[in-house]
């Protein structure tokens, strides 16, 4: 009950309700988390998105008839989420802490994609018919992600969303249809 309160109701609404009155297109988590007054915010939904993929993905990982391997990157992408939620975005006044927080939270989501990217081929590969439809989904969320990139020529508080919120709803449905 839980994790189904966490993805489909506590992970969409906070990530919606931390953007809120600014620029989807314009703007990002980064500059949003930097306003003062809002960096506890932004930790609190980092730890809320991390701890939620982290414990969602070692389930997965635990009901799957063969290990998927590069499972390392889980705890990875959650520690990686933690330092970039941590360290401050001031480009002006922090150029060097500020390009670390960007490599920080692009690594996150890369490790967390492709962790998840590994665990669904590994499914599909014992079980064409049931697991398609999620190689299907992480090509759409994939593309998806690029256009919203293409569009606002940065990486987003619509991207961020986005891949956010697709991504927690697409891990439950995969525990889900492994249980």
């Amino acid at each position: 009950m839980f994790l189904w309160f966490t993805a489909y109701i506590l992970i969409p609404a906070y990530t919606i309700l931390f953007v809120q009155d600014s620029n989807w297109l314009t703007t990002n988590f980064s500059v949003i988390g930097s306003r003062i007054g809002r960096e506890e915010e932004f930790v609190l939904w980092g730890l809320i998105v991390g701890i939620y993929f982290f414990y969602s993905l070692r389930l997965i990982v635990a009901h799957m008839p063969v290990m998927p391997g590069f499972t390392w990157l889980i705890p990875l992408a959650l520690i990686l989420l933690t330092c970039a939620v941590t360290t401050p975005y001031l480009p002006e006044r922090l150029p060097l802490k500020s390009r670390l927080h960007i490599a920080f939270a692009f690594l996150s989501a890369v490790c967390l994609f492709f962790c998840l990217g590994r665990i669904v081929w590994v499914l599909y590969q014992n079980d064409h018919e049931k697991y398609r439809l999620y190689l299907i989904g992480l090509a759409g969320i994939l593309s998806f992600s690029f256009v919203l990139f293409l569009l606002a020529g940065i990486i987003s508080s619509a991207l961020e969303i986005f891949f956010t919120i697709a991504l927690a709803l697409m891990v439950r449905r995969l525990y889900l249809a492994l249980t």
